[in-house]
């Protein structure tokens, strides 16, 4: 298992339900896993100043962003006993509708993944430098503020 190596987290546009799928079930051959826990995060049709988002465009500095979650998971498993844990989080343009975070968390047992995944979700939403454009039907924008 390569904790230790800075991957990549970005995947171009959103997050379909095939890779959620096909991620989940690599981990049937772990057999000393029992329990996963999963975070979708999902673009939504927020209105804002009267107009209704139709997506978000994400980006950002990818090296530094890729620096930070890799520092967050190393520090999620040095504060946890997990077996493994994937994040992805999207990079262009994502509908509303669709998915545009997946974090996928693993371990012996459920109390570790429920309280690993809060945490790894929070952790990522302060410090991460990722910034969403919210695109409106007009072709107008807002940046979009993490709450």
């Amino acid at each position: 298992m390569e904790k230790n190596k800075i991957k990549t987290v970005f995947v171009p546009g959103a997050i379909s339900p095939e890779f959620i799928a096909n991620s989940i079930a690599k981990h049937q051959s772990k057999t000393t896993i029992g329990a996963h826990d999963i975070f979708l995060g999902q673009v939504r049709a927020d209105i804002i100043d009267g107009q209704e988002v139709t997506a978000i465009e994400y980006s950002a500095y990818e090296e530094m962003a890729n620096q930070k979650f890799h520092e967050i998971r190393e520090a999620t498993f040095a504060k946890f006993n997990l077996s493994c844990m994937h994040i992805y989080h999207s990079m262009g343009r994502v509908n509303v509708g669709e998915i545009c975070l997946f974090v996928f968390v693993s371990s012996a047992h459920r109390k570790e993944v429920f309280d690993a995944l809060h945490h790894v979700v929070e952790e990522i939403k302060n410090q991460v430098p990722i910034f969403g454009k919210e695109l409106f039907k007009d072709d107008s924008y807002k940046w979009k503020v993490n709450k």
